[in-house]
């Protein structure tokens, strides 16, 4: 019991930690909408969203929380929540790295503490970013106030309907994000809207052909559950959404039933972002070719071997069997400006960044 216990803990995610992810299931039961024996089954609307991740900012807990254990300390916890993050995941330099931003203007969607904001502006990316909610939105604020980082816009918006004017952007960068977004097609077309001509879409998707989603995921996790299943049936182990992890899986497979419970295309949503988490996707090129009809895939490449409990994290292999699937895309039907065109655009923006200089 105690390692199936130690077992749901290390199956930690991006955003939240076993103890957090309790909330999330809370917020999940607490959807109006369909349900199934007690639990949601249609996706949250984005209202929902939107307030929950008001409350509960994507990262924050895994490292103890900004007013928690930071007592409001922006820049130590700031501090403390990159080190986390890319000692974690220390692909993403590397990634950016290559991204070539200096100079282009770059839209980030879907922020979380703005460490990847702040990554992006230090490599020259004239940056905007937005974000679902106004959480988020102000502690990057701070984030780029606090550092006396320059960047061009910081909204609060949705990406169904992105508050940006049409080909504004070089470049549109979004790592985590666009997995949980239910609507995907409405998505990818604000996407391809907002994208210059010769623009790019850079995206990171959780990937299908990884160990963690085959054998982590799809074998370890389940076969953890169906055994600890029946010791929950007999009082040896608690199914309470309050009571850790593992318990929290309990009580979803209890009022869900096991047997649908542990069907892979349900069980996905409740094990990369924690057993309450209502919606998430894995990917694969085909899959990202097949919903992004107003892009063209250029580029997908793997990283970062993880696939909790197994102890593979930080291993080689991750460019095969990496949890993170990196796809760029260029826009369908915006041609490429000409050389000359290009240097008149470049220009204009120079002068209109001057003009707002001066301005001001």
């Amino acid at each position: 019991m105690r390692r199936l216990r130690r077992h749901w803990q290390l199956a930690g995610s991006r955003c939240i930690n076993a103890h957090s992810g309790t909330l999330l299931f809370e917020y999940s039961r607490a959807l109006e909408g369909p349900r199934y024996n007690g639990l949601v089954v249609e996706l949250m609307d984005e209202k929902t969203v939107q307030d929950f991740w008001q409350d509960h900012s994507c990262g924050d807990a895994l490292v103890g929380g900004l007013r928690d254990r930071f007592g409001g300390d922006y820049e130590k916890f700031f501090s403390d929540y990159d080190k986390f993050r890319y000692d974690m995941e220390s692909h993403i330099p590397a990634c950016l790295d290559g991204l070539g931003v200096s100079g282009k203007r770059v839209l980030e969607i879907g922020l979380g503490q703005g460490a990847d904001s702040e990554s992006l502006i230090r490599r020259g990316a004239r940056w905007s970013g937005v974000d679902l909610t106004g959480e988020s939105v102000e502690r990057v604020r701070t984030r780029l106030t606090l550092r006396e980082l320059p960047f061009d816009d910081l909204k609060q918006g949705s990406v169904l309907d992105l508050p940006f004017e049409d080909n504004s952007f070089d470049m549109v960068f979004s790592h985590g994000v666009l997995l949980v977004v239910p609507d995907i097609g409405q998505a990818q077309k604000e996407i391809h809207r907002v994208l210059r001509p010769g623009g790019e879409l850079v995206i990171m998707m959780y990937a299908r052909w990884s160990l963690n989603y085959l054998v982590a995921i799809g074998l370890v996790r389940r076969a953890a559950l169906l055994a600890a299943f029946p010791l929950a049936k007999a009082g040896l182990l608690k199914a309470d959404p309050d009571g850790g992890m593992l318990a929290a899986h309990l009580d979803n497979a209890n009022k869900m039933g096991l047997g649908r419970y542990l069907r892979l295309k349900e069980f996905i949503h409740y094990n990369t972002d924690g057993p309450g988490n209502p919606y998430s996707s894995v990917w694969d090129r085909k899959r990202i070719e097949r919903e992004f009809p107003s892009f063209r895939v250029t580029r997908t490449y793997k990283r970062f071997m993880h696939a909790p409990p197994l102890p593979v994290h930080g291993l080689p292999g991750g460019n095969l069997m990496g949890w993170h699937l990196w796809a760029h895309l260029s826009p369908v039907g915006k041609a490429a400006p000409s050389a000359g065109s290009a240097a008149a655009q470049t220009a204009t923006s120079t002068d209109s960044a001057t003009a707002g200089l001066q301005a001001s």
